[in-house]
């Protein structure tokens, strides 16, 4: 029988002390800087640059990105400093952030994206798991150690010329990607360390929302994110996506976005995991969280390579079509692996979701699929009310074991147990469905056509 994770081993200090060390899922340490959550002082930044004192108006229609990029400039040049977006709606094109320079916005400011996309240059940028040329974001920082985002204020994407766009397009043309329908996301870090982003409304991106690449020690603290599911869809405007990162803490944080809320990526490809520029992500923990409408609270891919040791905690979500989404694309090498679910409540569709992810893959004149895995995925402490359980599809792409499922009460429309036979070392322990006691043996067991009606009905 496997043995269940716990998060914290106790080590004997001097005398009598016990100090309780909190634990990764595969058992290393976690380090003491996840626990150090301090909001952003500002008066510890260096010098502030008020917009409205360098020719800057409150004006939504004014397009304003040249002066606002000549505050950040003199603010980079004069050694750093904070940049203050004060009350007032200010309209911009692609900012690019440079080292020692900040970013905050007051209660009641608007940092307000342009929906002309002519207003976003394209540059050298990272996007669907690939190293191309696209579109700017409104907000970029590269190799910006330190940098932070923060205030009470909104950065508003003003997204919906662009999603009306995308859908026309996808009328159009039913096989155009995310792509091509020319957008930018709304905040974009890159090769950086020691980020936070903390209290910030961040809303109605035309793309992407929050999309850090090759970032280590990011704290993204009470933030809140959203984009509409109606009357008009908010196409691929994720919350959050790390992509290849590594020490990342997403801590108080509500997001209700058209797509999914937090996506770990890394890379795709029949080679993706022999390319520089793709990566893993590992050391992630998100807790104390509320989730609206999204099509995952958490989900592994669709353009990863390696994910490992997630802690996702101390959960509310209210709407989410899945709480966990594994993308398995049978033209890339994955494994997603040590990943830990605790303390879950709320309203979801469905509990888990295993299948083969299928759109637009390319195996680039390759003949044989990448076989993936997914390995001690661990979901502990939950009371939900789902339409389904599991959502597994069996698949020869893919080998799946050691998971478990324990101390849970689920209130299920259907409890489907097709594709968990696939599960390599299933344990199911503590699991109440509809009242009940639901085992590793009612996935095993049932032969006839009576046995199996029992648990889908």
């Amino acid at each position: 029988m496997k043995i269940i994770i716990f998060l914290a081993a106790f080590v004997l200090l001097s005398g009598n002390e016990v100090f309780a060390q909190e634990m990764f899922p595969d058992g290393t340490p976690v380090p003491e800087w996840f626990s150090r959550n301090e909001s952003t002082d500002i008066h510890k930044l260096g010098k502030h640059y008020r917009v409205t004192d360098y020719g800057i108006i409150n004006d939504s229609t004014l397009l304003q990105t040249e002066g606002i990029q000549a505050v950040i400039d003199q603010a980079y040049q004069a050694g750093g400093g904070v940049v203050i977006i004060p009350k007032g709606v200010y309209l911009s094109g692609s900012l690019f952030f440079k080292p020692n320079t900040h970013l905050y916005i007051e209660e009641d400011g608007v940092l307000k994206g342009s929906d002309d996309i002519s207003h976003f240059p394209l540059v050298m940028t990272r996007i669907e798991g690939q190293t191309v040329k696209y579109f700017a974001a409104l907000i970029n920082a590269d190799q910006v150690d330190g940098f932070t985002i923060s205030g009470k204020g909104t950065v508003d994407g003003n997204g919906l010329r662009y999603w009306k766009a995308f859908w026309l397009r996808r009328e159009f043309n039913p096989q155009c990607t995310n792509m091509d329908e020319m957008r930018p996301r709304l905040i974009y870090i890159s090769n950086s360390k020691n980020v936070q982003l903390s209290g910030v409304k961040l809303k109605d991106s035309p793309f992407w929302t929050t999309h850090l690449y090759k970032c280590s020690y990011v704290k993204l603290l009470n933030l809140h994110i959203t984009s509409p599911a109606s009357p008009v869809k908010a196409p691929s405007t994720d919350a959050i996506d790390l992509d290849a990162c590594n020490h990342v803490l997403v801590k108080g944080c509500y997001m209700s976005v058209n797509d999914d809320a937090i996506a770990l990526k890394g890379g795709k490809g029949p080679f993706a995991d022999k390319d520089e520029n793709n990566g893993k992500n590992y050391n992630i923990i998100i807790e104390d969280c509320t989730y609206g409408f999204c099509h995952s609270a958490l989900t592994c891919g669709s353009e990863s390579i390696h994910t490992y040791n997630v802690i996702f905690r101390n959960t509310k979500v209210d709407g989410a079509r899945r709480i966990l989404q594994l993308k398995m694309r049978p033209d890339t090498p994955q494994h997603y692996e040590h990943i830990l679910l605790d303390g879950i409540t709320g309203k979801a569709a469905s509990l888990i979701d295993v299948k083969p992810w299928t759109q637009f893959f390319d195996m680039k004149g390759e003949k044989d699929i990448r076989v993936s895995y997914a390995n001690d995925i661990t979901m502990q402490n939950m009371d939900l009310e789902c339409e389904t359980v599991f959502d597994i599809a069996g698949s020869d792409q893919y080998q799946l074991s050691g998971f478990t499922f324990t101390n849970m009460t689920i209130k299920a429309g259907k409890v489907s147990i097709q594709g968990t036979e696939m599960i390599k070392g299933l344990n199911i322990q503590h699991m109440m469905v509809n009242g009940k006691n639901f085992t590793g043996d009612d996935v095993k067991a049932p032969q006839t056509s009576n046995e199996k009606k029992q648990w889908e009905e």
